[in-house]
């Protein structure tokens, strides 16, 4: 049986996201091996998930080829501490974190084989965008974690984009589809968050930061669709059940790019429906140009109410006095890998490793 057949059965079989109700009766199958390409896989993400997207890629530089980060500070801010977290990288009651303290921990994660090479590193492209009325994450910590990829980055002036967006709050602004069956005055407006922090500013961000992060990627345009996974398979601390994938039909024999795309506190499916995983506008990017997105998902608990990416530690031991949540040995990081392995893997590889693990 060829490729291209197997791939199109196994897509057959995935759960197209249908109402909450549906979803709760039938749990979702596990994560597909699409074959998607090795090369040229992103991390993206807003809030939480913008501090979880400079994790990932400074932790696994050599998997990656782009990041993109909205509404988040500098690289391992927090360094394992909530009172750092919420003091001094979202507010700044305790001052600015010190760019040579982040960076003397982050070399001394590359002398321990903890995060990946300096080298590596320096060939990413990086987006960086922060609006200027933000009151959740400080702009100035978006000035921060621009300076640390200028210094990171061989050619910072051709591989980084800042953007710093004028009477804009924090969220994930987006230019809402004129079909889109959702009211976008029930979303935030350009300076208000809201509930949802999905900001209908008609701003396509997601485009934006796509077309930066892919500069010579040419238009591959087919439609796609949106599927729910079994998340059960990379279970740990704050995950939650169900996680989503889109997947255009030109990518369904494999050889398309994985982005990953991460929400911030409070944007989960549990908190805010599909607004994030339909109308971020990362699908209408990766439908016109051949592109796999993955929405995992994190779930709420009373060491992490608002469902937030770990960035300050909280998934890691608890005796740990120092979590290593922002290196290749954090909780979160080594999941979000082994998904993207298992959607990297060829339908046979997939197959065997799902034997093996049985």
């Amino acid at each position: 049986m060829g490729m291209a057949v197997r791939q199109r059965r196994l897509m057959a079989a995935l759960i197209v996201l249908g109402s909450s109700a549906a979803l709760a009766q039938e749990a979702p199958p596990g994560l597909p091996a699409l074959g998607a390409a090795s090369e040229q896989a992103s991390v993206v993400g807003v809030s939480s998930g913008g501090y979880m997207a400079t994790q990932l890629a400074v932790a696994w530089p050599e998997r990656f080829s782009g990041v993109g980060v909205l509404a988040a500070g500098p690289w391992s801010c927090a360094q394992g501490a909530l009172s750092l977290a919420l003091n001094q990288c979202m507010m700044t009651r305790r001052g600015l974190p010190s760019p040579e303290e982040l960076e003397q921990r982050r070399e001394r994660y590359a002398e321990l084989g903890q995060v990946g090479s300096q080298e590596a590193l320096g060939q990413l492209r990086a987006f960086v965008w922060h609006g200027d009325a933000d009151e959740t994450v400080s702009p100035a910590l978006g000035d921060l974690l621009a300076q640390q990829w200028q210094r990171w980055l061989a050619n910072p002036e051709q591989q980084l984009r800042y953007v710093q967006r004028e009477n804009t709050g924090h969220g994930w602004p987006v230019a809402m589809p004129k079909d889109a069956p959702i009211d976008p005055q029930s979303l935030g407006d350009c300076h208000n968050g809201g509930g949802s922090h999905v900001l209908a500013c008609g701003e396509d961000v997601a485009g934006e930061m796509l077309a930066w992060l892919y500069p010579e990627r040419e238009a591959n345009a087919s439609e796609g669709e949106l599927l729910a996974f079994d998340q059960s398979d990379f279970a740990v601390k704050g995950f939650a059940d169900t996680g989503y994938l889109f997947v255009p039909e030109a990518c369904e024999a494999g050889g398309c790019p994985v982005t990953v795309a991460l929400h911030g506190c409070q944007m989960n499916a549990d908190a805010i429906g599909e607004t994030f995983v339909r109308y971020s506008g990362l699908n209408r990017w990766a439908s016109e140009h051949g592109q796999v997105v993955l929405y995992p998902q994190a779930e709420s608990s009373m060491a992490n109410p608002q469902a937030c990416w770990d960035w300050w530690g909280f998934a890691e031991s608890t005796w740990q006095l120092n979590p290593l949540h922002d290196t290749r040995e954090g909780t979160q990081v080594k999941a979000f890998m082994a998904m993207l392995d298992q959607l990297q893997a060829t339908l046979d590889t997939g197959a065997a490793r799902a034997e093996m693990a049985e």
